[in-house]
Formats: C-alpha cells, sequence, structure tokens
C-alpha cells in the first residue's frame, strides 16, 4: 500500500466520524466545554423590572423640566429593598444601583448631578430626560426565550447567562469515549522496576491528556502483551463499554511481533488505510469496527504524539462537536533548512520573538523520535512538505503549534 498524504490522510479519518448523538443531563458546575444538545430558554425576564443603571433619584422626568427643579424625597430603593410605595408629583426616591424604579418614576438623576437641601429635598443641577439611567424590563432577555441554541460551547460567559435564566443544569450531548490500549512485551507502568529489555510506557499518559483537553473521557485498557489472544479481549472490553474510538499504541505494523492490525481484522474491523507519508508517525492506521473508530498510532512516543495532535485532537473535537483547534502559524525560520523528500517532515522546534518583533522557529539539531525531552521542551513543529526546496534562515515556515504562541 502506498504511502498517503498527511492531508488526505486526515481528510478521511474526518469524514468518516459520526458525531456523538447521545446527550446527558449536567449541573452548570459540570458544563463548562461541553456543547448544548438543546435550546435553552429563559425561564424568568432579566431584569425583572425596570432598575436603576446608578446610583441616585428616581424621579418622574416631567416633574424637572428644567435645570434648579427641587423635588422631595420620600423614601428611597436599594437591591433586594424596594420603595414601597407610588411616588407623586414633585417627589423623588434616593435610588442605588440594581434597585427597582418606584412606581411613579421613569427617570434617574444620578447623585452627582443633585444639589441636597434641608428638610429631605434636593435641587437638579442636570437636565433629566425620561428613561435616562434607567434599565428597561426584559432589556436582557424575556421568559421564554431561545437564548443559547443547540450546538452552541458552553463557555464562561455562556454558563453565565444559562445561571442568570435560572438554569441549574443543562442537556449537553455526551463526551466521545476514547479507549486507549497500550501494546508490546517491553512495556512496564511508571514505578516499576524494567527489565532488561523493557521500557517505561509513556505514551498513554501523553495522548490520554490530549483526548481530555479536547473533550473526550478516556478509559484506559492498560498494557497488554503481544498476544492476539490478550489483545483481542482489550478489544473485546472497549466494545462492550460502547467506546466511540480505539487507540492502540504500538503494534500496527505488519512484522512478527505487530499483532494489533490482525487482530483487528480478525475482530471485524475494516482497515481504511495504514501508512501516511510523514516523518514521525508513518505506521498509522486508521479502520472501523462496528461503531467505533479505529487509530491505531505508532509505539515510538513522539511519533505518537505528532501523530495524536494531527488526527485524534481533530477526530475527538469532531465527535464532540467542538471547533478545530488551529494549532497552524506562518513563522520565520531561525537557521537553513536542507530540501526535504517524499514525506512531510515534522521538526521539533523552540519559538522566540528576536529584536525586530518577528516570531523564529528554530529546530533542534537532533530529531530522533525517540528522543522526548526534546518534544517536552518545544513550542512548535516545523512542517516541512513533501519535496520542499531548501529554506535560507530568515524564510517564512509553517509550523504547528505545541503550546499558544506567548
Amino acid at each position: 500500500m502506498a504511502l498517503l498524504p498527511v492531508e488526505e490522510a486526515r481528510r478521511r479519518l474526518l469524514d468518516s466520524a459520526r458525531p456523538v448523538a447521545a446527550s446527558e443531563t449536567v449541573t452548570l458546575g459540570e458544563a463548562s466545554g461541553r456543547v448544548l444538545a438543546v435550546d435553552l430558554e429563559a425561564r424568568l425576564t432579566q431584569p425583572p423590572f425596570n432598575a436603576s443603571a446608578m446610583d441616585g433619584y428616581a424621579l418622574k422626568a416631567a416633574d424637572a423640566p428644567d435645570i434648579g427643579a427641587e423635588l422631595l424625597v420620600v423614601g428611597s430603593s436599594a437591591a433586594g429593598h424596594a420603595f414601597d410605595g407610588t411616588v407623586g408629583p414633585g417627589e423623588a426616591v434616593r435610588i442605588f444601583t440594581g434597585a427597582p424604579l418606584p412606581e411613579g418614576t421613569d427617570s434617574v438623576l444620578i447623585q452627582e448631578d443633585a444639589e441636597a437641601l434641608e428638610n429631605n429635598r434636593i435641587r437638579t443641577a442636570f437636565n433629566v430626560t425620561e428613561g435616562r439611567h434607567v434599565r428597561p424590563r426584559g432589556q436582557d432577555f424575556r421568559q421564554g426565550e431561545p437564548v443559547l441554541l443547540a450546538g452552541t460551547v458552553l463557555d464562561f460567559p455562556r454558563l453565565t447567562v444559562a445561571a442568570a435564566m435560572n438554569h441549574p443544569d443543562v442537556t449537553v450531548y455526551r463526551r466521545p469515549r476514547v479507549a486507549i490500549l497500550a501494546t508490546g512485551d517491553e512495556l512496564v507502568q511508571p514505578g516499576s522496576m524494567p527489565g532488561p529489555a523493557q521500557i517505561i510506557a509513556s505514551n498513554t499518559f501523553g495522548v490520554a491528556a490530549l483526548v481530555r483537553q479536547n473533550g473526550g473521557d478516556v478509559l484506559d485498557l492498560g498494557i497488554v502483551g503481544d498476544r492476539a489472544e490478550h489483545i483481542a479481549a482489550a478489544v473485546e472490553r472497549a466494545r462492550t463499554a460502547r467506546a466511540d474510538v480505539l487507540v492502540t499504541l504500538g503494534g500496527a505494523s505488519v512484522g512478527d511481533h505487530d499483532l494489533v492490525q490482525a487482530t483487528l481484522k480478525g475482530a471485524g474491523m475494516t482497515l481504511d488505510f495504514w501508512r501516511i507519508a510523514m516523518r514521525p508517525g508513518k505506521p498509522l492506521m486508521v479502520g472501523r469496527l462496528d461503531d467505533m473508530q479505529v487509530l491505531g498510532l505508532p509505539g515510538n512516543p513522539v511519533a505518537s504524539l505528532v501523530t495524536s495532535m494531527l488526527f485524534l485532537e481533530p477526530l475527538v473535537r469532531r465527535l464532540a462537536r467542538l471547533p478545530e483547534n488551529n494549532r497552524h502559524a506562518e513563522l520565520v525560520t531561525a537557521r537553513p533548512l536542507a530540501a526535504n523528500d517524499q514525506r512531510q517532515d515534522y521538526l521539533r522546534s523552540r519559538i522566540w520573538t528576536d529584536d525586530g518583533g518577528r516570531l523564529m522557529a528554530q529546530a533542534f539539531d537532533k530529531q530522533d523520535s525517540s528522543m522526548m525531552n526534546i518534544f517536552a521542551h518545544s513550542d512548535g513543529l516545523i512542517i516541512r512538505p513533501p519535496h520542499a526546496p531548501g529554506l535560507e534562515a530568515g524564510s517564512p515556515c509553517p509550523v504547528l503549534l505545541i503550546r499558544p504562541l506567548g
């Protein structure tokens, strides 16, 4: 099978993705980052009354047609403590921000524009116009109004308005369930003492973190050795848990010890493609097992993380109905870059701003895909397309950002 270009592989993967249709009800405290499954209508009107927008005096504008009008202050109205009564001609009420306008008033004279006189009287020092400094009833929203529509991502302003509409909980789409299976006789969990031919399993933790950051729930299937029956049992656990995606780490190639692809085919997986024209990350596998999408990532930790950024992240976000996370930026290479071959390269790089304010990307000298330390200290990946010509220092270059700029 020929190597598939990266963008074609991404398109085929995402075109086959089926966004999660099931929904659930969660409290507002659990709803951050979730996607509304139904329209959210206001359960009340906000503000529920004509309210003062400033501290001052509530009055009827017709009672103060000119500067210098005098009025009698007959009471006060504060938030949570409304004036109980009707304001008559020539009268005013001391009022505070957020308080209801008393009956018989239609305007607010701010306190800086009122001169205090004796015997609870004030004199206006500013022209009063009807409706000034008043928040009319229903200005924000009205009962029954659909304020937040299905498909809306609930961020902090939207959660605030949901609470203001008197919703203690919301109906949202279920998070995609992503089962992660690490394979290989050589792997042991962190904290273990590895044997002479063993290494610490690290991929799961980075891949799981990426899934959670992009709206998915993780089912960790642990580590299984290079035995078809053990791999098959783990796959069955993912199916029983109704995972939306099964991510395998390692073993997806076709060597003597690479049993994942064959085992999944034996379980009924339809293989879409494997082997991508990229470096690192060539041995990537995509298929479907019943309703479960299968993504076989390389066992190499750096290759696993790079392919997770390119393939798993957009897949999880598509399933979760979240907008795609755009990691692409156009920066300037700090060093010359050699011409590239037929595979798309992703060069671990650090990013900084030079004295002229340009964002510079500098590829690390060593790019061995086994070197996790370099990845941890990288800010982005310089992208070198297939057959790209060499670039001189100072040339524009595309970068896949690992972390936000700045």
